[in-house]
């Protein structure tokens, strides 16, 4: 490699990188999302998305990007919502994606979507049960919050 071809991948690297703004932690909602993990056996992780995809908070495993997690989550919640509303005028409650190694939930939580990845041998039931009352909990707090920013 030539010192030129050298420096200018150096230079490219460098222009290509964007810093992110880390975004502040939400303690309240983290502490939903941990608690939420202690009390399912077989949860995995979960993750808090606004409506447009961006990251509020999340709960989840090294291996998995959170920022694209939430990203995922919002276009699954989109298209999930507009296929409700076409199907039968209603509203959007939660969708269930069954995968071979695992499951994903996302549930709304008023403008927001509360995303939980479950292991194969979850209890659904169990996942509902104790997943529905922390997405309603989390788009209170949120609200609340956002009325108090206002």
């Amino acid at each position: 490699m030539t010192v030129r071809k050298k420096l200018l991948g150096e230079w490219r690297g460098r222009l290509t990188k964007v810093a992110m703004p880390v975004p502040d932690r939400n303690t309240v909602v983290l502490a939903e999302l941990k608690s939420l993990r202690e009390r399912v056996p077989r949860l995995t992780g979960s993750v808090v998305a606004s409506s447009d995809g961006l990251l509020i908070e999340h709960d989840l495993p090294p291996h998995i990007e959170p920022a694209g997690m939430a990203a995922m989550a919002a276009a699954q919640l989109s298209l999930s919502y507009r296929l409700a509303t076409t199907a039968h005028g209603g509203g959007f409650n939660e969708v269930v994606v069954l995968g071979t190694e695992g499951q994903v939930v996302i549930y709304a939580a008023g403008y927001t979507s509360l995303t939980v990845l479950a292991g194969p041998e979850v209890n659904v039931g169990r996942l509902h049960l104790e997943s529905r009352p922390v997405a309603r909990a989390i788009a209170e707090h949120l609200a609340a919050a956002q009325t108090s920013e206002e």
